[in-house]
């Protein structure tokens, strides 16, 4: 039963909202990734410098810098004091992943998301099931590891081996060893374990997740009332289990809006809700719903 829900997700959304309607946030996504990277590669492939750099940093019409704060910290591990306009692009970064949530990156602007997402639906298409389990706290600890290796070696090691670095090399030089790392990834989450890369191993989304912590754009099961227990929400979120506290307000009294750091703002849950029970919120307006309100003032 299971296993043909899970084939099913979204189909009642797509009943209920046609098929753009079911698929409009993934849509968005995907144009975001795609346009974001096309811009990075006019300039080299094309002569037009829209933007000069790479996802490390970037320099944007030749006037806003652009750092992430990931690989600046890396830098200052390694002994390589950054420039006062990367510290300034760093700055910009962070506060605006403070403001949308900082694992945004990853189903906004990170291309290795299409990989695993495609991982993830032929894993559902083809019905696999269990595999290898990975600890959530392993990519911290690999955050903590190319930190130490930055410190050890003086350089900016991470970089050598980040699938988004090492994609973005070879649009531009020749895939070569890319295509491996892509591949390795890709069997990883379809064979191995599912989402296993960024849910459990990317130290780049635990980097990120760790701005997200205090972010005012979130998701919010707003009319959780309305929840007919269908499941699919489960189903395609990458970290299905930061729903269970707002959708089923666990424990007792528990706002709509979601506040785990590592949620995505993926708004795949919006998507396939045919109830349409969640939507975009800000953190500041999650108050509990009426009737747990109204059960709490009549137990006091």
């Amino acid at each position: 039963m299971a296993a043909v829900k899970t084939a099913q997700a979204g189909t009642d959304a797509i009943a209920a909202k046609g098929w753009l309607g079911a698929h409009k946030w993934l849509i968005l996504r995907r144009i975001s990734q795609v346009g974001i990277l096309a811009l990075f590669l006019l300039g080299p492939l094309a002569g037009i410098w829209i933007i000069k750099g790479n996802l490390a940093a970037s320099l944007t019409l030749d006037v806003l810098p652009l750092t992430d704060p990931y690989v600046l910290i890396q830098s200052v591990f390694a002994g390589q004091w950054p420039l006062q306009a990367a510290i300034t692009g760093a700055v910009i970064v962070t506060l605006l992943y403070i403001l949308i949530g900082g694992r945004t990156y990853c189903s906004w602007l990170c291309p290795i998301n299409i990989v695993t997402d495609t991982a993830a639906w032929l894993r559902n298409k083809l019905g696999l099931k269990g595999g290898a389990t990975f600890s959530k706290k392993s990519r911290f600890w690999l955050l903590a590891a190319s930190l130490l290796l930055a410190m050890m070696t003086g350089t900016i090691a991470w970089e050598l081996v980040n699938p988004v670095s090492m994609v973005f090399r070879g649009l531009i030089f020749g895939m070569g060893m890319a295509w491996g790392i892509v591949l390795v990834i890709f069997l990883l989450d379809l064979l191995v374990s599912k989402r296993a890369w960024c849910g459990s191993l990317c130290p780049v989304g635990a980097f990120y997740s760790l701005l997200g912590y205090a972010s005012i754009l979130r998701v919010s099961a707003v009319h959780r009332e309305n929840c007919n227990d269908c499941m699919d929400c489960f189903v395609v979120c990458p970290e299905h289990q930061v729903i269970n506290p707002a959708l089923k307000e666990i424990p007792t009294g528990t706002g709509p809006v979601i506040l785990s750091s590592q949620c995505t703002n993926c708004g795949r849950c919006i998507d396939v809700c045919a109830e349409n029970v969640f939507q975009f919120d800000l953190r500041f307006n999650n108050t509990q719903t009426t009737s747990v309100a109204n059960k709490h003032e009549v137990l006091s």
